[in-house]
This record gives structure tokens, sequence and C-alpha cells, in this order.
């Protein structure tokens, strides 16, 4: 009698689109995952999983997966297949790809579309990247969460980093602005947590009482889409009241004189005014802030999501350095961490693969695009990613996916809403059966994913789909043949003194590293911003040079009362999206045991402006605006302020009848040509 085998434990990553990315362990017997833990050695994880990646065996081994290929059999969005084998598929694509590319207009017919379904440099962005360089594919421009953010805190810090998440515990005065830590941020939560044990008072600024501003000191339900001009204000309180670390401004800023100047023109009253707030808010605020030490900001990127998302986050960032906050480890401002790592993007993606210039293709705008582009997207390939239930404004993005005249193919894990309108589906291996390795943007860790379980099914990973693609399209280039671990190997340059004393094996044994920082790390005590100048930039000559204004300066959302009355006459009500706490964007949305937490979609409305439309809790509301109408049950409360409601998201539109993108906007953000989910305006009424 064969002995039983005895139980492993694989050190593994959290590959979801969330700061925390958490170091996890997987045990396993008899080749099968039969746990999923967070590590306790980890520092950062300390051995806890938020209530989804907790559950992560239920939605690796749901009876719903796409296990083998499959190609469709009805009319698109029908959802309705039948089994192929791989080489069927593959052969398939590689045809269709193949006389796209050779006819009169060329690879750039076909598009591919991807986001952070898995964060992992491996499965995010490697193979695929080179086999459509290779091909002359359209390239996509990636800018449906983070852009603006990204675009701000170059602007103004030089790179996306800013203060090491474990260092809270020490602050006095935590600002946790656009951010609801408790539902997307779990383990930065608890250490705002320990430091409100230790006397620090935590501020929330965000339309809606989320469930953290519930435990905060204090919530400043601000209008959408005014965060700038908040900071504005206070930043006029903190120089007219001479409130500012002197030193550290004249030693560490470039712009100074020319900030103090323009903040003049947003007093306390005018800035209240705009974010409908009391002045007194604006200027104890203020003060509090200034004479904190240290004080720490956390941001997040629901606070760019408008039309000038990337002016504001640009503009938050100015504070720390005014009042000098960076001193402290505990101080400064902290929107991501990503910026730190010394990642090898040419080595991962091979851009020098290119023949000639390709065009590129806002996943922003894919409904324009699928509709309108010229030449027309004759073929597009979708895998980490749903965009039929998470880009804006639904109408179109499904008109663009319902043309019989356009190839898709989706590579997935289920079958998604997008699932439902592929010529051809494949299915798609989880986190538990691929290699990967991880940098993070809430932490300064690296961690490696080794595989726990072999692939479910007939499921491969993207990488080896775009191998076997690549090979079946004569690309003779080495690159097409790297394994996983070739590539992860390649993603960090390990001669980095940020990665001093690190290697690669290192990593895939021990399963994570911390960069080669101080433990205590303040990264602008001493000024090294990674700006031009090394200096915290209040004025920008790199945003001159792309034609916007050099200083921080307030832009309004497109949709407000205040910029857009007409439209707001008509549509008088503020719209806002947040994620769901059982759901990460459109993952885990379709899982029963998450359908059962969130029961259905629903609205938070005011209690005065459900009054004002006679609502009462549970009725049934029509959400509507120009551009399309979903359904949702009412919640009547005071935790969206007066003149907003809040839609938690994301429902699949299949399970919920429509969801919140079928009233958001495709009109793109400031800097970087981001999304603007949060810069909308609806009407609500009883449905019929």
């Amino acid at each position: 009698m064969n002995a039983p085998e005895k139980m492993k434990v694989i050190k593994a990553a959290c590959p979801h689109d969330c700061p925390d990315t958490c170091a996890l362990e997987v045990s396993v017997s008899g080749g099968r995952a039969v746990k999923v833990a967070g590590s306790q050695s980890h520092p950062f994880t300390g051995g806890t999983l938020c209530t989804k990646v907790s559950r992560y065996l239920e939605r690796t081994y749901a009876d719903s997966r796409v296990l083998h290929p499959m190609r469709r059999v009805g009319r698109k969005g029908e959802g309705r297949f039948v089994r192929i084998s791989w080489d069927d598929a593959l052969d398939e694509i590689a045809s269709r790809f193949g006389e796209l590319a050779a006819s009169a207009e060329g690879p750039q017919t076909i598009l591919p579309y991807s986001y952070a379904g898995t964060m992992g440099m491996v499965q995010y962005g490697s193979m695929d990247r080179r086999f459509f360089h290779r091909l002359g594919a359209s390239q996509l421009g990636r800018t449906i969460c983070s852009t603006a953010g990204a675009w701000g805190q170059k602007a103004t810090l030089g790179a996306n980093m800013g203060t090491d998440p474990e260092a809270v515990v020490d602050a006095k005065l935590i600002l946790i602005w656009g951010s609801n830590p408790i539902v997307s941020n779990l383990h930065f939560w608890s250490r705002v947590q320990e430091a409100k044990r230790r006397g620090a008072r935590v501020v929330a600024i965000d339309p809606l009482r989320s469930l953290t501003a519930e435990k905060c000191d204090e919530h400043i339900a601000l209008l959408p889409g005014t965060d700038g001009a908040l900071a504005l204000g206070m930043m006029n309180v903190i120089i007219g009241e001479g409130r500012i670390d002197r030193e550290y401004v004249s030693s560490y800023t470039l712009g100074y004189d020319k900030l103090a100047e323009r903040v003049k023109e947003y007093p306390p009253q005018k800035v209240a005014a705009i974010c409908g707030i009391p002045e007194e808010t604006v200027v104890r605020l203020a003060r509090d802030y200034a004479s904190a030490h240290p004080s720490m900001i956390r941001l997040n990127y629901g606070m760019q999501r408008h039309a000038g998302g990337g002016m504001a986050v640009r503009t938050v960032a100015c504070l720390p350095a005014l009042t000098g906050a960076w001193r402290d480890a505990a101080g400064g401002l902290l929107m991501s961490t990503g910026g730190a790592y010394p990642v090898d993007m040419h080595a991962l993606e091979r851009p020098d693969l290119m023949r000639g210039a390709a065009r590129t293709i806002n996943m922003s705008t894919i409904g324009d695009a699928l509709l309108d582009a010229t030449p027309s997207v004759s073929a597009i390939y979708v895998y980490n990613s749903n965009p039929v239930a998470v880009a804006p404004e639904s109408k179109k993005v499904i008109e663009g996916f319902s043309r019989e005249d356009m190839f898709c193919v989706v590579h997935e894990i289920f079958q998604t809403d997008t699932a439902d309108y592929a010529d051809i589906l494949l299915p798609a291996t989880t986190q538990l059966e691929h290699f990967d390795v991880h940098r993070s943007y809430g932490h300064y860790y690296l961690l490696a994913n080794n595989p726990a379980i072999a692939p479910v099914g007939e499921s491969k990973p993207n990488s080896e789909v775009f191998r076997e693609l690549a090979r079946r399209m004569g690309f003779t280039e080495s690159c097409f043949r790297d394994t996983d671990e070739q590539i992860a190997r390649s993603a960090f340059r390990w001669n980095d003194p940020l990665l001093a004393g690190s290697s690669f094996e290192r990593l895939k044994e021990e399963g994570w590293l911390r960069l080669s920082v101080p433990a205590r790390w303040a990264p602008f005590a001493e000024g090294n911003f990674r700006t031009p100048s090394g200096k915290c930039e209040f004025d920008s000559r790199w945003l001159k040079s792309l034609g916007h204004d050099p200083l921080p300066c307030y832009t309004p959302p497109r949709e407000s009362a205040q910029s857009s009355p007409a439209l707001a006459a008509k549509y008088p009500l503020a719209f806002i999206s947040p994620p769901a706490r059982n759901a990460l964007n459109s993952s885990f949305a379709n899982l029963p045991v998450f359908l059962d937490a969130e029961k259905e979609p629903t609205l938070d409305i005011n209690s005065e402006d459900a009054k004002a439309r006679g609502i009462a809790p549970g009725d049934t509301l029509r959400i509507f605006n120009d551009r399309g109408e979903f359904r949702a049950k009412a919640r009547v409360s005071d935790k969206s302020r007066e003149g907003v409601v809040t839609a938690l998201s994301l429902w699949w539109r299949k399970l919920g009848g429509g969801n919140a993108n079928d009233v958001t906007s495709q009109a793109v953000t400031d800097f970087g040509a981001g999304a603007t989910f949060y810069d909308c305006l609806v009407e609500v009424e009883k449905a019929s």
C-alpha cells in the first residue's frame, strides 16, 4: 500500500490589481491545492488575506471555468460555443492574423486588448507584447486605471513612489484621500489602525462615507472631482499663514514663489463653494496638516478619474514638500510604489521587434475605436480584461464587439460578458497554475509565484499561447522560445543598487525579497526626487513642454453643476462607482459566494435626494443619462452626500442586468488620456 503523499507548501503571490500584492502559501496534496493562506513571514502580508483571495480555491476549481478551446456557433453575444482542439484554435487565429497582416491595410487592423487581470511581469506583459510588436499590430494605450495619477506624480515627484506603508504606524495625522483601504488596501488599513492606537488622527476625504470613512475620526465629503481645489485651498492657508518648512522648501523644491502667487487665487471661501464643504473645514484641515508631524497622505486612484485628475494628483502631491513631511519615514505621500522597482521593460516587451511605427488605440475609448477607427479594427485579442463590463459607455462597446466582420479572440478563465462575443474562446490558467514574478504598487517587496498545480483542464497561460502563435506565424527570433523562468529572470535589472544582495534564484526560492532600502526609508528626506531638477517641482518644465499649465491649478469635472449647468439641469446627480468589497473590477464578481454576499446591484442615494424623487429603500431604480441606463435597488441613507449617488461595482452585465458603465463617458483625463469614470451626471427615478 502506497504511503499518502506528503503535503507540500508552495510559495506564491496574489496576482490581482491591488496594492497589497500578498505573499501566498499554497498547500498541495495529491496534485490538488487544498489551502491558500497569507505568508506569515512576509512583513506586509503578515499571514492575512482579503475575503476574496482567501477563497481563491473556489475560483481555481469553479465549475464554471472555461476548460477547453471553443468556437462560436450562435450570434455574437449569445455565448454559444462548441469544443475544438488547441491546434484548430491556434491554426485559425494564426491564419486570420496572417491574412490581415498581408492585406492592404496591414497588421494595424489587429488590436490586443489587455489590462490587469493578472499583475505578474510574465503574464501581464512579456511574450504577448513581443508577439504584437513583431506582428506590427496596433498598440494599446493601457490607460483605464492609473495614467492620470502617474503623470501627476511624475510631474511633481519624478516617479511613482513615496512613503513606505510599513512606516505609517508612526504617523500623527493620516489623510485617506480618495481611498477605501478596508476594501482595496487591507494591509495598509491594519497599519492605520495601529497608528490610531498610538494616537494618530485619521481623516477620510471622499464623497462617499465608505466602510473606511465610517471608522475615521473625521469624514470630509467633498463633491466628486474637486480634490485639486481642496489641496489648493489648503496651500493657500499653509503659505498665507507661514506654516511652511522654509528650510525644506528652500533646499528641495523648485518654483515656490510661483506657487505662492498661484494659490492666492484659491482662498478658502472660494474653495469651500467649489467642494461643497464648509469654509472652516478647509482652514482647519490645512492647519492640522501643517502642524502634525509626521503627517501622511494616502492617495488612491478614485480621485483621478475625472477631467482634471492628473492635475489633481499633482496638486495634492505638492503638499508634503511644503510642510517638510517628507523628512520622516512616516510622513509624505503614497499613491504607488511601482516606480521604485528596477524593471527592465525592454527585455520583457522587446519593442525593438516593431517594424515601423504602429498606431496606438486608447483602451479607455475602445467603444469609439471599434466603431470608427480608420483603418477599421478587423481583429481583437482580449486577455486579462473584460471590456464589455469594464470599459466606459457600454452601449458603444457592445455595438463594437457585436460586429460580425470583426474576428474576436478571448483568452479567459470564465465565460465573461466579453467572452460571449468571442469567435474563438481559449481557456486560461489561474495564478496557481503558472510561473510569474511580481512587483507591488503598495509596498517595497518583489515576489515570486511558483506554480502549485498543473493547469486545470486544457488551460494555458498567456505566455504559452503567444509562444505557440509566434511559431505558427513563422517568427524565428530566439526571444519567442524563452521559457517563463527565463522571462522572469530578465524582468528586473539585478545589478541595480536597489537589488543589492538579491538574485532571481533567491527570489524564486524564498518567495519574496525587499528592495535594498532601509527599514525606515524616507525616500525624499533630503530631496533626491526623480525629477530632472532632483527637487519637488511646484513649477514643472516637463508639463510646460507638453502644453500644460506648469503650476498646480484646478480643472473642474466636465460634468458638474459648476461647469455644465445646462447638463446638470437635466441630470442633476453626480455619479461614482467605486469597487464593491467582494469584487475586484469584474474579477470574482461571478463566484457564487460573492454573489450571495453582494446579492444584487444597489445604488446609495442621500435621503434628501430620495425624498425629492419619492424613492424609498428597496425601490428598483432607473439610473440614466444620454449615454444609457441601468437598474439597481435603492439604499437610502447619508452614506452618499447630497447631490451624489453611488453604485458599488462592478457587476457582470449578464448577472446584474447592466452595470455602471452604461452611463459613464469615454471622455479622457487631462494627463495620460485616462478614463473618467467618476466624471458623470445622471438622473434617478423609480423604475416602471
